[in-house]
């Protein structure tokens, strides 16, 4: 069956098929690293994961490049430098290591290349002057700007009309700039904000430029897919288009365009200015993080997704009847091929839905099995689970949970020994003692043959 997904340039559903399978390259617009990342940051990180963790599996983990860069020059950057007084260079090393760590713990891969903005000026600036020369972009008080007249598919990506464009708030409107709507791909800058010497005199790099002369970097003038949020699509998409097209005389910058939709906190889309915003790092204090992958891919990534206590209450106990059957295995071999109910729904534009159905069906044929056959059943689920990014952890460790305000391992190791020497000096009224004091605080003993396990209830 052929692999589809859904591209956002053409609005249909298309059947995948890259320029060369033995190099299929993805590129991902990552995160601009001035703070913590959102749970809707997270949303399209863990989309575009799963993505990569299906092209791998049809074409091969050696033949797939996937880019996601990180943004370390950005306006929001320089005023969070200015407000706290830490160098800039502080905050964006902090910050990238927190988002590399707190989307790994939602199982998130780590992407084949990973390019920082700031690495790549020289490139921006070849970019700029070629633009120039080709009569596609000029300078104007201290600006370079991108001209859209220049570029007559503008808009084709977003369905944005140019007329409309102007009464959204992205779109800055400028003395300097022979339409409106033209966007900046360098900008100066003052003595007190960063900058580096070019043509136009001390500045900086549009927003937009960046992403364009880091995928030619990286990958190539066209790659494979696109990828991003659905807020993304303009001006970002738009502008990263237009530019690299007309720098690349002609040249496609994608051959298709993936975009996730948005996450929303009731009835509101989350932002700031609602005062919603969730981040992952909090929610990783409190959720394992195949608890927060789960609910993330419990709609298609192109629909909304209603965020609530609820819907990761249902996602952690649908984990945990998945994680009672595999504890039954011990696993040694590495993971093997999926079964196709789930590997082929992932090929249908990442149906998850479908998959999820797919996983909760082989977990029933599992339950109803005995012996070598329920054990087989049971890799086979371990298999189609690892393939979206869960059942990785150790069954013990993941019925023990997170970390949270109550007692610690070590604490209810302790007690556990204790209630053990109890009950071994028939002091059975201790050992009960000990139970009940650990179930209030939501600890379940669980008595085998191999002595005494618990669990967070």
């Amino acid at each position: 069956m052929a692999l589809k997904i859904y591209d956002s340039m053409t609005r249909e559903k298309r059947v995948f098929e890259p320029a060369d399978p033995n190099r299929v390259t993805l590129y991902v617009c990552g995160p601009t690293v001035y703070n913590y990342a959102h749970i809707g940051n997270a949303r399209a990180a863990v989309a575009f994961d799963l993505l990569f963790r299906v092209l791998r599996n049809r074409y091969g983990a050696d033949h797939v490049v996937y880019a996601r860069n990180i943004t370390d020059i950005d306006d929001k950057i320089i005023k969070a430098s200015l407000s706290t007084g830490e160098p800039i260079g502080d905050i964006t090393r902090k910050f990238a290591q927190i988002y590399r760590d707190d989307m790994g713990a939602l199982g998130v891969l780590a992407p084949n290349a990973e390019p920082a903005a700031t690495d790549h000026i020289d490139g921006m600036i070849a970019m700029v002057k070629s633009l120039i020369e080709l009569g596609a972009a000029y300078a104007a008080d201290g600006h370079v700007l991108f001209s859209i007249d220049s570029y007559d598919a503008y808009g084709k990506l977003s369905g944005v009309d140019r007329d409309e464009m102007l009464a959204g708030a992205r779109v800055e409107v400028a003395p300097y700039k022979k339409n409106p709507a033209d966007f900046v791909l360098w900008k100066p800058s003052s003595d007190a904000e960063p900058g580096w010497e070019s043509p136009w005199g001390r500045g900086r790099p549009g927003w937009h430029l960046e992403c364009s002369v880091m995928i030619r970097h990286e990958l190539a003038e066209t790659i494979d897919i696109h990828g991003g949020g659905q807020d993304l699509r303009f001006p970002h998409h738009e502008n990263e288009i237009a530019q690299s097209v007309c720098a690349h005389k002609g040249a496609p910058l994608a051959r298709y365009w993936m975009h996730n939709g948005f996450l929303r906190m009731g009835s509101d889309k989350m932002s700031k200015s609602l005062g919603n915003v969730v981040l992952a790092h909090d929610l990783l204090k409190d959720w394992p993080g195949e608890v927060i992958r789960w609910a993330l891919l419990s709609a298609h990534y192109r629909q909304p997704l209603e965020w609530t206590e609820e819907l990761l209450r249902q996602s952690k106990k649908q984990l945990d009847r998945f994680y009672r059957l595999i504890e039954e295995v011990a696993f040694t071999e590495d993971i093997g091929d999926a079964p196709e109910s789930v590997a082929l729904a992932l090929e249908d534009d990442l149906n998850t839905p479908e998959a999820f159905a797919g996983l909760h069906e082989l977990r029933d044929i599992s339950s109803q099995l005995d012996g070598a056959a329920r054990e087989n059943a049971i890799i086979r689920l371990r298999n189609a689970g690892r393939l979206m990014g869960f059942l990785n952890a150790d069954p013990a460790q993941w019925f023990r949970g997170v970390a949270t305000d109550g007692p610690s391992a070590d604490e209810i190791e302790a007690l556990l020994q204790e209630r053990l020497e109890a009950r071994t000096s028939k002091n059975f009224a201790r050992a009960d003692e000990i139970r009940d004091t650990l179930a209030a605080k939501g600890i379940v003993i669980e008595d085998g043959p191999q002595g005494a396990t618990w669990r967070k209830e």
